[in-house]
Order: C-alpha cells, then structure tokens, then sequence
C-alpha cells in the first residue's frame, strides 16, 4: 500500500517541527509528581533516551507549570533540549503560567473555558450558544497572544471523557460534538493567524477515536485548515491490551496518511510507550530507514497464565529481553498474506471461534500485496464469506500483537465483519486466536473477555496506577461480561470511563470513589479497602460471578 501523508503546516515545538515533511514525532507523559523536580527530571532523561522527542508533564497549577520551568532550564544546561508541554487542566492560569516557561502548553476545551461537566442538560438560544462561543474567544485569545509573543506552541486536545456541558447540550457526546468542541478553538486560532497549533481528539473506544478523527479532518479542510495531528487512544490499558488498542486505532489513521505526532499510552512506565510508538509508525507507515531494535518496552512475555490477558501474559520481567529480528520494512511481509476459509480447514478445538461454522464456504479472494483495502474491494464481488488470514512468520509473539492490530484494525475499521485467523511461529493456535478475539474487542465488534479502561497515569494520579490495576483485574478479570474503569484522578476519569459498567476512581491521597456508570455511588473510601468494595458493589448489583 502506497503511504502518502495528509499535507499540513509545520507546528514549532522548541527545536522539534511538527508536520509537513519531518517524521512522524514520537512523545510520552510522565506519571511522576510535577512538584518532584529531581524526579521529574529522571524521567524525562530516561524517556529522551528512549526515543522520546516531546514530553509532557501535568500542570495543576501555577506552582507545576513554574516547576517544569525549572526543569526546562535543568536539562537545557546538561544539553537535554526535548520539548516540554505543560498540560492544563481547569485552571486558565496555570495555563497563562506555563506559557511564560514551556515549548508547548495544551489546553482542553472542554475546560479552559468552561467549567467541570456536571452533566446536566442545559438549553441555549441560537442566540444565547453564540454569545458562548465569543466568550470563549474572547477568553482564548489572550493565551495565543502570549504564545505568539514567547514562540510557544499550543495544543487544542479534545477528550471524549470532557466535553463542555455547552457542547453535550447541543450536540450530545458524539463525534460532531467533539469535533465541534476543537473547531471553536481552531476558528480562533485561524483567525489570529496563529499556526504553532497541534491538535488532538482522543477516545478510550478506537473507533470512536478513528471516526472522530476523520471526521475532523473533513472539517478542517471544508475551512481551510491545514494543521497537524497528534494521535493516541486514551485509557487503553496495559500489556498486550493496551498495544493492541492503541496499534488499531492510531495504525487505521496512520494508513489514512493521517497524523504526525503520536502517544501510545499506556498504563506502564511510560519509557514503554516509546519503543512500541516507534514500531507502530514504522510498521504502519511502511517509512523504512534505520532498523527498530524489536523491543517493544514493557513487560515481557512469559508463555504462562494465557488466561489473564486474554493471550500470552506478561510476566513484568527482563523488558529487555524481548527482541526478534529488527523490522526494517522488509523482515516481516508487508502485507500478510490473505487467503479464505473453507470447509476443510480446521482450528484448535478449544479455541474454535463461534463465527466460524462446519459449513462455511468462503471465495477465494485473490492474494493482495500492496493495499488491505483491495481484499474488501473484491470481497464486494463475491457472495461468499471472507475471512483473512494473517501470517506473521518468525515474528516475536510482542510484535506480532501490534502488527496483526495494525493490519487487522485496519480492515475492522473498512468493513470487514466475517472474521479472521492469525498465524505466527511465536504463536500456539490457542494464543493466537486469543490474540484475534482481543483485536475484535479492540475494535469493539464483540467483547470475549473483561475490558479494563484505564489511564496512563501522569501527576495527578493519587495512587500507584500499576499496582492498583493489577489488583482490580486480579479481583474481577473473570467477568467477561463487564467494562470496569481504573483512573487516577477526576480530571477524565468519570467522562472518559463514561461507557464503563463500573468505575474505580482517584477521590484523594489515599482515598477512591466508585462509579456505577456516570453515577458516583461511593465516596473517598480508604484504598486498601476500595478492591474490596467494589468486588461488593458489582455483587449488589447483580453482575457478580463466581469463578469457575
């Protein structure tokens, strides 16, 4: 498949341009205590060791943002000159601060101007909307002044967790609204001329995410807008869940030509996220140039517990052990090779996937080498089912993951609906089906197992978000039948877990608020207790069952 890049005005981040004709930019977050400088540092030089070229760190307040000042200053001195973004949440002058130290802040529309969503229906006049949206400017405008005089970049970031109770009342919590949300800032930013402006629109759910995103884009370019686009999924988790999550929705966009800074988020040290980033916008690129080391960062895989992540499990060891034969755009196919099913095939026993019948007969559909799309074009020529195969090779069982999320999500995205097989010599049959039931969830066409929505964790979070995570799958990942939210503070948490069955929640130091859905039915209970609870909240609710 031919990569062509959808063309955009370069955005200055310090030394780092964004879009137009420099590679796709790889960042990260930290999840330390903005306030720890010494240890904020250390993680800052450990991710731009890592690859990082832009990181962000929270911004609660005037004292974070002047904080990351002093970082900035630190690391210009020991000649580390990665970019530093503050991220602003609520608190405009935390942002009016931060643009006086930082290369780049990022605001959020849904509460610069606005305050926290109450989620209560509002109703506005044409009229009274309007008078809004000028107060909005009327308040942005000065920060774009500051950034304009100082050279400072900004980031309109839309989540889909907050959203404005303005833009809910009007246009629901749907991707007209948020992209709505990010052109009210935009039209600003436009107006003023001002073109040191990244934009990004993130969703927990990939497609959503992928949908919003084009839909964003049809926008921008109806008004003339040519900006560039950070890519991520939200909340998505650890392990191979959240590599999966993240590689199907950033990968579908990516091939769109969509995007040119990306975060793979995940609920893991962030030095992770880089290599799997880096992986990801190669692979689905298809760029070339210097071989990727083949270490994905994070837990390794062990081969064991195939139950807890629904594939092989992590065993939280030797991250660095996972190698494999670097992708150099040439190791592995470019495109796997896509035959159909027939009746004679055959599949593990305790693995057989319920789509996939006795007697299915599926056309043949010809083998595709350069475009995964031209399978769904031929598809529409036939009457027969098709189902892809993805073979992998000697692919390690880390990348194979990312890859087949990338290749598959793809197709998920564009129509396929019949089903798929992933074959790979690092794979068992039974891993590897694990592995397409996992993506199929990813894509939210069918859900196999729990599903874990949970944050990456940055300076807000107000309990070690690993650890918790871990407890929490350990005490519900049985339930198959559930979403269950795990965030580390109130910023996103009951938006962005908004579609969850039940929520975990940051409330204080030390203390966790449960959600049933959007509703917080238990407040600030003491940690050590909250597992508990919630195992007992999901049992008075009737959702509760016993491990077989």
């Amino acid at each position: 498949m031919q990569y062509t890049r959808r063309p955009t005005i370069v955005a200055r981040v310090g030394r780092v341009g964004i879009g137009g004709d420099n590679p796709i930019r790889i960042q990260s977050m930290t999840n330390t205590s903005t306030r720890d400088i010494p240890g904020s540092i250390e993680q800052i030089r450990r991710l731009a060791d890592a690859g990082a070229e832009i990181v962000r760190l929270t911004a609660q307040g005037e004292p974070e943002a002047r904080a990351i000042g002093q970082m900035r200053q630190q690391l210009h001195a020991e000649g580390i000159d990665v970019p530093l973004v503050a991220d602003i949440h609520f608190n405009r002058r935390a942002a009016f601060a931060a643009a006086e130290e930082v290369d780049k802040v990022r605001i959020n529309p849904g509460n610069f101007a606005d305050p926290g969503r109450v989620f209560r229906k509002i109703e506005y006049t044409d009229a009274e909307y309007m008078a809004e949206v000028q107060r909005v400017e009327d308040m942005f405008k000065p920060l774009i002044d500051l950034c304009k005089e100082r050279g400072v970049a900004l980031r309109i970031g839309v989540n889909h967790g907050s959203l404005s109770d303005r833009i809910m009342s009007r246009y629901g919590d749907t991707p007209a609204g948020m992209v709505e949300s990010a052109m009210e800032y935009l039209r600003v930013c436009q107006k003023e001329d001002f073109d040191d402006v990244v934009i990004s629109i993130k969703s927990s759910r990939p497609m959503v995410m992928i949908e919003t995103v084009r839909l964003l884009v049809k926008a921008m370019d109806a008004e003339g807008m040519h900006y560039p686009l950070h890519l991520g999924v939200t909340e998505a988790g650890d392990g191979e869940d959240g590599r999966v999550k993240s590689a199907v929705g950033i990968g579908a966009l990516l091939r769109d030509g969509i995007g040119d800074t990306i975060r793979v988020s995940l609920s893991e040290d962030p030095v992770n996220e880089i290599p799997v980033a880096r992986f990801l916008a190669a692979y689905a690129t298809r760029l070339g140039g210097p071989a990727l080391d083949g270490h994905l960062g994070g837990p390794a895989f062990d081969g064991q517990n195939a139950d807890a992540l629904g594939g092989p499990a992590f065993d939280g060891q030797n991250a660095d052990a996972l190698g494999g034969p670097a992708f150099d755009g040439h190791t592995h196919p470019r495109q796997p090779q896509v035959i159909a099913i027939d009746r004679d095939a055959t599949y593990p026993e305790d693995a057989t996937p319920d789509y996939f019948l006795d007697d299915i007969t599926a056309t043949v559909i010809s083998h595709h080498d350069n475009d995964p799309l031209a399978i769904l074009e031929e598809a529409k020529k036939h009457n027969g089912l098709v189902i892809p195969r993805l073979t992998y090779h000697s692919a390690p069982a880390d990348e194979v993951a990312v890859m087949a999320a990338c290749d598959l999500g793809y197709l998920l995205v564009n129509g396929l609906r019949d089903g798929a097989i992933i074959e790979a010599d690092s794979l068992t049959p039974v891993e590897a089906a694990r592995l397409t039931f996992n993506i199929f969830q990813a894509s939210g066409l069918r859900q196999t197992k729990a599903e874990f929505i949970s944050c990456p964790g940055c300076g807000r979070t107000l309990f070690d978000l690993q650890e918790t995570l871990a407890r929490v799958k350990a005490a519900t990942n049985h339930l198959k039948h559930l979403k269950i939210g795990v965030m580390g503070c109130v910023v996103n948490g009951p938006g962005e877990m908004a579609d969850a069955d039940f929520g975990y929640v940051g409330a204080a130091a030390g203390r966790v608020s449960l959600y049933r859905g959007k509703e917080c039915v238990e407040k600030n209970i003491p940690q050590e207790e909250a597992v508990d609870h919630l195992v007992e909240l999901i049992k008075r609710e009737g959702q509760w069952i016993e491990r077989p």
